[in-house]
């Protein structure tokens, strides 16, 4: 993180320290990576992959990326000093890609993962993309593909950020057919084929 501690409002650091007491799903990697520049005057971010096959690549079976930002100026349009800006993907079967309740059913494991969690947040929004494809030419051998990718941004309440990290983490689980940590949720079949 491009912050040095000593420079940090206390808020963010209390904020940097239950994110990494968070303890992730056993099937995800998850790692520190530099956040983006420009979006508020402190972040950290994370990368997450769904049981990766070598570190440093993105997985097949899902991967995500967890955004905090933190501006003590509290911005208008985030209603807070702290925002979340994540991102969630896994490939799918293509059957299950054309199922038009789709994206209703990844954003409302979103709110289930957070609210299972008791993360205290308000102003969510975002949104959720099915992507379908066809190989052709050169690529015709693969066949056809589907993904869902979420993106979503909400303003925690306070400084405990561990539920919000943890919600994400199980909402990319679920994403990628991995069997639900909450109760009264099914999750997508596991996709087999190599096909992103």
């Amino acid at each position: 993180m491009p912050d040095h501690p000593s420079s940090l409002p206390a808020e963010f650091e209390a904020a940097l320290a239950s994110i990494r007491a968070a303890v992730p799903r056993a099937e995800l990697a998850v790692s520190e990576i530099p956040a983006p520049g420009g979006l508020a005057p402190h972040a950290a971010a994370l990368s997450a992959d769904v049981s990766p096959t070598r570190h440093g690549d993105d997985s097949e079976l899902g991967t995500g990326r967890f955004i905090l930002l933190y501006d003590p100026s509290e911005p208008e349009a985030w209603g807070g000093r702290f925002r979340v800006v994540c991102f969630a993907q896994a490939p799918l079967e293509t059957d299950i890609g054309l199922d038009p309740f789709l994206a209703e059913v990844a954003w409302s494991w979103l709110i289930d993962a957070l609210d299972a969690r008791g993360a205290h947040y308000i102003a969510a929004s975002g949104t959720a993309t099915k992507i379908l494809s066809t190989g052709f030419g050169e690529l015709a051998a693969q066949g056809d593909g589907a993904q869902i990718e979420l993106r979503a941004s909400w303003t925690p309440l306070d400084a405990e950020i561990k539920a919000h990290v943890e919600g994400w983490g199980e909402l990319l689980c679920m994403l990628a057919g991995l069997p639900p940590r909450s109760e009264g949720v099914t999750a997508l079949p596991r996709r087999r084929s190599n096909r992103g």
